[in-house]
């Protein structure tokens, strides 16, 4: 039994390396054989799986890009609030200074109108001055006008008593000339 045993185990042994050997041969060759296609499977997997992350990263990408974008369009839209509520309030302070600036060219339109019209009452109170001046200088110049007539008048007179005086003046040196003739004639031709 023990031979019988020991060619067992020898037989085991001896299969074992059989098998081993012809199972090693054949998982050689089978894996030489089936490298090329595990290569390929293995490439394939790859692909897949590179495929199946590009895939997820694409939908990752595109998921931030839709957050993105509907943040952007959120702080879109917020800015377009902000915009339009500034534009409201820059209108409003617009209008509200337009109508301070008309208020103040009503306000200066009235004052420039009644310094205008208190300019026009001045001006017309010193024509009227200027007026009654004329007037004076008119009544001034007939005056010289009736004195000049009367200074005609006066030198017409004194022209007359000029030629009076001079007449009287020939008169009496005419006289006296008579008399110095007579008065020397009698001396030189006493009365006998």
């Amino acid at each position: 039994m023990n031979e019988t045993a020991l060619s067992r185990e020898e037989i085991e042994q001896l299969v074992a390396n059989i098998v081993h050997s012809k199972i090693h041969a054949a998982i050689e060759e089978f894996i030489k054989r089936n490298d090329q296609r595990a290569k390929e499977l293995s490439l394939i997997e790859r692909i897949v799986r590179v495929e199946e992350e590009l895939r997820a990263l694409r939908e990752i990408e595109i998921a931030r890009f839709e957050a993105a974008e509907k943040r952007f369009e959120s702080l879109q839209r917020e800015m377009n609030v902000k915009f339009e509520s500034l534009q409201r309030e820059m209108n409003a302070r617009f209008e509200t200074m337009n109508n301070r600036f008309e208020a103040l060219q009503k306000e200066m339109n009235a004052r420039f109108e009644a310094l205008q019209k208190e300019m026009n009452a001045r001006f017309e109170a010193v024509d009227k001055r200027f007026e009654a001046m004329d007037k004076r200088f008119e009544a001034v110049e007939k005056r010289f006008e009736a004195m000049d007539k009367r200074f005609e008048a006066m030198d017409k007179r004194f022209e007359a008593m000029e030629k009076r005086l001079t007449f009287i003046q020939w008169f009496i040196g005419i006289g006296f000339s008579l008399l110095t003739l007579i008065v020397a004639l009698y001396r030189v031709y006493p009365a006998r």
